[in-house]
């Protein structure tokens, strides 16, 4: 089954991180990278840029409407993710419990909806 786990964290914190536990944290996550790697789950993974470089569409009556920014206010942002190929999800959560940012943010598992015509359009 394909999970996408998506690193939620408030981007502030990072700015509250010496070089040092910068580049602690930056360790982790290269360990983490080599793992699932390792493992042959993962299909890809990719960091955001900052919410604030963020810009939102939205179609009204026809009309494109584009903003700066993220859709709304909150204290986590999606900062990057990483998609999984693993059997079920007790296995996509051992893997997000294993994210270094789910010490501090939330890490959120979402299944994808594999869309396939032999199944009415979802499997």
């Amino acid at each position: 089954m394909l999970y996408m786990l998506l690193i939620n964290t408030d981007e502030s914190y990072y700015g509250t991180l010496s070089e040092e536990q910068m580049g602690q944290l930056m360790g982790e996550y290269m360990q983490f990278g080599e793992e699932i790697e390792k493992a042959g789950v993962q299909i890809t993974n990719h960091r955001l840029r900052p919410s604030s470089s963020t810009t939102t569409v939205r179609v009204r009556n026809g009309e494109v409407l584009s903003t700066d920014g993220p859709f709304a206010e909150t204290k986590e942002q999606c900062g990057g993710y990483y998609l999984i190929d693993v059997k079920d999800l007790d296995e996509a959560i051992a893997w997000a419990a294993k994210i270094p940012s789910s010490k501090y943010g939330a890490i959120e598992v979402r299944p994808i909806w594999v869309m396939d015509e032999d199944s009415g359009g979802q499997s």
